[in-house]
């Protein structure tokens, strides 16, 4: 559970001038929309969330070699390893989301990010990581990736319209022209903040030693077994 504001970043960037008072005024009307949809996640799943925050820019991923070609990430699960190499998972939820997603899609993109939360917690678990070399590990949080994915009907079986909500907004890949199309609009085009990141910076090197480090509650162990039990089961009925 969060023990700080989530939303300090935010307010940060007002006093610097950085957002507009009415850009901050529209995230802090909308902000409920988040802590409700982190809510329904958690009654859902029967988990916490983990550590979130609203990031005041705009967050777009640019390709080096198709240099026409720019995607905008509306949240990302990032692995934060600090100054004492203890490995944290962060949800980071940028400003133009807040401010111009829908319900619905709020709630998809916070439910599609817990996750990738799992995902990770579950692959660090179970040492199951892509290596490049001997010295460090990687681990990959595009959205494109979802074929390692636990399955969502097992993680929000309680909630079948939060499941619709994923499924609808998430078929292979999280794709919304018209919010895109908005936040072109009324965030890029008016200068408002905006930070790029290339397309490498979904591939995250963890060292071995920060995931050994990982503590993780016996409870959330148990709960990704369970989920993964109910995907498998699914799985092998589906082809009798």
């Amino acid at each position: 559970m969060n023990t700080f504001d989530p939303l300090y970043k935010i307010h940060n960037a007002y006093r610097l001038g950085q957002i507009p008072q009415k850009v901050y005024d529209l995230i802090m009307k909308r902000f409920p929309l988040v802590k409700e949809g982190i809510k329904r996640v958690e009654e859902a799943s029967g988990l916490n969330y983990p550590y979130y925050y609203a990031e005041p820019s705009l967050v777009i991923s640019v390709s080096a070699v198709e240099f026409t070609e720019m995607g905008i990430l509306f949240a990302r699960t990032i692995p934060v390893v600090d100054a004492d190499k203890q490995l944290h998972v962060v949800v980071q939820i940028t400003a133009p989301l807040i401010s111009y997603g829908l319900k619905g899609t709020i709630h998809a993109i916070l439910a599609h990010e817990f996750m990738h939360y799992l995902e990770l917690i579950n692959r660090i678990l179970k040492m199951k990581v892509i290596s490049d070399d001997v010295s460090s590990t990687l681990f990959e949080g595009t959205y494109a990736d979802a074929a390692r994915l636990v399955e969502e009907r097992a993680v929000f079986k309680s909630d079948p319209t939060l499941i619709r909500h994923i499924t609808t907004r998430f078929p292979e890949g999280f794709r919304d022209l018209k919010l895109e199309e908005k936040v072109i609009k009324t965030w890029m085009n008016k200068g408002l903040p905006t930070s790029k990141v290339s397309l490498d910076a979904n591939v995250i090197k963890i060292p071995i030693e920060a995931m050994a480090c990982l503590k993780i509650e016996q409870g959330v162990k148990d709960k990704i077994t369970e989920f993964e039990n109910i995907k498998v089961k699914k799985k092998k009925t589906s082809y009798v």
